[in-house]
């Protein structure tokens, strides 16, 4: 991989990098590296630390808050590439990382919801969009499905959530059925010994499940909305 695959916030934190060795003498925090290139989630950070050690640009020592150190084939062009770059504030990245469905639900073995994902699938939204929600606990999904039709989310559309591990009834949130290894988008209806995930299609019938048989992952903030 050559400096011209990189992206311009990869360009940027590689520069910021090198920046920070000749000035101090050792390599800058993942928050130094978000606060000098205006990236306020340390986990989009983290990621492109990622990749850029798979391109062979950087290694890093995980138990180590400073264990960047730049490869040394790579050190002489990183003082072409400016690391300051302007984004506006108003604006967050919101990791896509993956799909759910919206209709019956279907397998998705080793689901983690995506603390992986790629520099194509982030999303720009508006910082209102999120609420009060912390920038860290977000993550977008892409729907499958028309089960939640009536709620105004159609198949191709893509939900916003926040990671939470509650939900209060009528909430819709996405939840994953850990004795069918399955996961669905629904409303949350706490039944007592049950949980009732109410679809918003008239022509689909709840699912009921055990209350230690589920597991929420998160709860819709908002949707948007894909344009024919």
């Amino acid at each position: 991989m050559n400096l011209d695959s990189l992206s311009q916030r990869q360009r940027a934190i590689l520069a910021f990098i090198r920046v920070q060795l000749d000035e101090t003498g050792y390599p800058p925090t993942i928050r130094e590296i978000g606060e000098a290139c205006d990236i306020a989630s340390t986990s989009v950070v983290n990621y492109n630390l990622n990749k850029l050690v798979d391109g062979g640009f950087i290694t890093r020592t995980p138990d180590k808050s400073r264990g960047i150190r730049i490869n040394k084939d790579k050190d002489a062009t990183v003082l072409e590439v400016p690391f300051r770059f302007a984004e506006d504030r108003n604006i967050i990245p919101v990791p896509m990382v993956g799909r759910i469905v919206a209709s019956a639900p279907v397998p998705h073995p080793g689901d983690d919801f995506g603390y992986y994902y790629d520099t194509d699938d982030v999303i720009q939204v508006p910082r209102m969009m999120l609420g009060a929600a912390d920038q860290e606990q977000v993550y977008a999904l892409t729907v499958s499905g028309q089960s939640m039709i009536d709620s105004m989310i159609s198949d191709g559309d893509v939900v916003i959530l926040r990671r939470q591990e509650v939900a209060r009834n009528g909430e819709m949130v996405a939840v994953w059925l850990s004795e069918r290894n399955e996961t669905t988008l629904k409303h949350f209806y706490d039944e007592g010994a049950r949980v009732r995930l109410q679809p918003a299609n008239p022509t689909m019938a709840p699912i009921y499940v055990d209350k230690d048989k589920i597991q929420v992952q998160g709860r819709v903030l908002a949707v948007w909305r894909k344009v024919n």
